[in-house]
């Protein structure tokens, strides 16, 4: 599994390397790491990393950082998301977007979504709609690519996916 954990390690030479160094200790897979200067508490310097364990190497992970005096502040899985956006154009309001969205959510098994889209400005009735949509899965993102296609066509929305 894909595990993200926020560390705090004493502002001392070595430290960062210390933090790392148990990873490799339990078979474990680093795949990024931030060391966070700015983010300082008690005189501990935020270290987040990204890494792959199993259940078992995780717990004996977990047991030598605090042997270390590493303090664990988050620890949790992880896992990647499929980002998609898309423009939509034609007459649409917050209320459609919300339908739409809710529509989606039942279809594809949405991360996240981020919306915006522009005012109405005199008799012009066609507005933008952006939509940034995060789902778990390849499967997910084709879904909704799909649902998206059929909706807008059927109510006259022009839609741009890729943006």
């Amino acid at each position: 599994m894909i595990v993200n954990a926020e560390l705090y390690v004493k502002d001392l030479p070595g430290q960062l390397v210390g933090s790392l160094e148990p990873i490799s200790v339990v078979d474990g897979n680093i795949l990024g790491v931030v060391h966070n200067r700015e983010r300082i508490v008690n005189h501990r310097i935020c270290i987040n990393i990204t890494f792959e364990a199993e259940d078992d190497q995780l717990e004996r992970l977990k047991a030598i950082w605090k042997s270390k005096d590493i303090i664990i502040s988050k620890i949790g899985t992880a896992y990647e998301t499929f980002t998609m956006d898309y423009m939509l154009i034609g007459d649409i309001d917050a209320r459609y977007i919300e339908r739409l969205i809710n529509k989606a959510s039942t279809i594809a098994d949405l991360d996240g979504v981020e919306v915006s889209y522009s005012s109405k400005t005199g008799d012009y009735s066609k507005r933008t709609g952006m939509l940034s949509v995060k789902t778990k899965s390849q499967e997910d993102l084709d879904k909704l690519d799909g649902f998206l296609d059929d909706e807008c066509r059927r109510s006259g929305i022009t839609y741009v996916r890729g943006v």
